[in-house]
């Protein structure tokens, strides 16, 4: 019995030391594959700074937002120019750096978690061009410039495994030389970013997703609205002559206006029916205005509203949009919660602590002027003027109906009796009419002009077979316009 449990014990010794002796040759092989594929980033500082030792330089960083990184990759490609060689520039892996990458933690020797030499990484990300530009995700550059040998890293910094900001850190020798080229160089950076070359004049709105279904990289979304000529805007005499004064007119004599020391900045109130034209002739303002950066600012984004204002101040002159504000900004005693007030409370803060030289314009809209915070519709500083969007008249009827009929014949005396019997309806009204006269015409043969036909077939389908929730849905006054039909 006694041999059989020295039996046992000797085979349990000799499994362990197979193993042990596995696991010893596998490290081994490990590490001598890593030794011929992969660089020690601590080795090629420590030979790069010769004769300066490592522990001898310093090392100077900034953190900048993720969201303009574009403008940050510009930067990179014109940095090192002609007095400043380029020496070695990978990318950099670290196995455990959820906290971010560093200089210091690639100058320390760690056979544990070392920091190795890696292919760089790029994504593409939209900038709303032909072509995405590609942006780098990290990397090291090993530089000389006057033989004074220095440091750049470029690594994605942020909070809780998101990645919230780009961090840029350089390691020079700590001497005055050493100094005027980190000062240089995060100057440069500085400046690429006040130019903002990547999204300037454009038309965006911010996003959370950091990635698209086209699987580029995204953050700030470019959007292309639709051209919208100045005669395709079709208002009153009075609401255009107040549309001209307040924002064309203002924007041409912003740099008088600040010679005499006046605001800048402008905050509008676009107010009337659904389907009048709001959105519509904002879509002509954001090319009217040339050289002005148009923010589109959507009720679920509020809670990004400090960051859209800090980009409206960047790439200012700017448009700030805010469509349907009475979703947020509503008064007070109808609100139900503390978080609704926060949200109108920060909307006020941003709109009313904006330097005076700010050069940015406030356009919010409503359908419902009447629910909103007096604090934000009635005092100026705020909002500075409101203008209504009211049905169109019978003058602006008929140029709707000119406007949304290109393309098709129709003779004078239809499109006098389509005016009269589209009293108190919308722009987005007349505009899905011709659409619907169009189809019966061409299930017609479309030949010839269009027909009285066609045109009670659209509004006969429009008015009552959709009943009274599709008229409030294309924007028509029920009792109004039914009478007016039957007329």
């Amino acid at each position: 019995m006694e041999d059989m449990e020295w039996l046992f014990m000797g085979l349990v010794c000799g499994v362990f030391s197979v193993c042990g002796a596995a696991f010893v040759l596998k490290r081994i092989a490990n590490n001598s594959e890593g030794s011929n594929t992969l660089t020690a980033v601590s080795s090629l500082l420590k030979s790069h700074f010769l004769p300066v030792h490592t522990n001898d330089i310093t090392i100077s960083e900034r953190d900048f937002p993720f969201r303009v990184r574009a403008d940050l990759q510009r930067a990179i490609d014109q940095l090192f120019g002609d007095d400043t060689r380029v020496v070695h520039f990978c990318g950099v892996r670290r196995e455990y750096s959820h906290e971010g990458l560093s200089i210091s933690d690639c100058v320390i020797e760690n056979e544990h978690n070392q920091a190795v030499s890696v292919p760089p990484e790029h994504e593409a990300l939209d900038i709303g061009e032909d072509e995405p530009i590609r942006v780098l995700k990290n990397g090291l550059w090993l530089l000389e410039r006057d033989e004074v040998k220095f440091a750049v890293l470029l690594s994605p910094t942020g909070n809780f495994q998101e990645t919230t900001g780009v961090r840029f850190q350089i390691g020079t020798p700590n001497s005055s030389e050493g100094t005027r080229i980190a000062k240089e160089f995060f100057r440069h950076l500085e400046d690429s970013i006040l130019k903002a070359e990547s999204y300037r004049g454009k038309i965006l709105s911010l996003e959370q997703p950091e990635h698209s279904y086209t699987g580029k990289a995204n953050g700030i979304t470019v959007h292309k609205l639709r051209t919208v000529e100045r005669d395709q805007v079709i208002l009153s005499e009075s609401t255009l002559t107040l549309l001209e004064r307040n924002v064309i007119q203002f924007v041409k004599q912003r740099e008088q206006l600040s010679h005499f020391q006046q605001a800048t900045k402008k905050g509008l109130l676009f107010y009337g029916p659904p389907g009048t034209g709001k959105t519509h002739t904002i879509h002509y303002l954001a090319r009217a205005l040339e050289g002005h950066t148009t923010l589109l600012v959507s009720a679920e984004q509020v809670g990004m509203l400090s960051e859209y204002m800090a980009l409206a101040r960047l790439l200012q002159p700017s448009i700030v949009v805010m469509e349907d504000v009475d979703l947020i900004a509503r008064d007070r005693a109808n609100m139900n919660s503390p978080c609704e007030e926060a949200l109108l409370n920060k909307l006020l803060n941003e709109m009313d602590g904006l330097k005076e030289d700010a050069d940015i314009l406030f356009i919010l809209t409503t359908n419902r002027p009447e629910t909103l915070e007096a604090a934000l519709a009635s005092r100026p500083g705020r909002i500075d003027q409101a203008i209504e969007f009211p049905f169109p008249d019978e003058d602006g009827r008929s140029k709707l109906i000119h406007l949304y009929s290109r393309g098709i014949s129709m003779s004078d005396e239809l499109v006098t009796e389509i005016v009269r019997r589209t009293e108190n309806v919308s722009a987005a009204f007349i505009k899905e009419l011709m659409r619907r006269t169009v189809q019966f015409h061409i299930e017609g043969g479309s030949s010839g002009d269009v027909s009285h036909d066609e045109i009670d077939n659209a509004l006969d389908e429009m008015l009552f077979k959709g009943g009274s929730l599709n008229l409030k849905l294309l924007g028509a006054a029920e009792r109004d316009t039914a009478s007016s039909v039957q007329s």
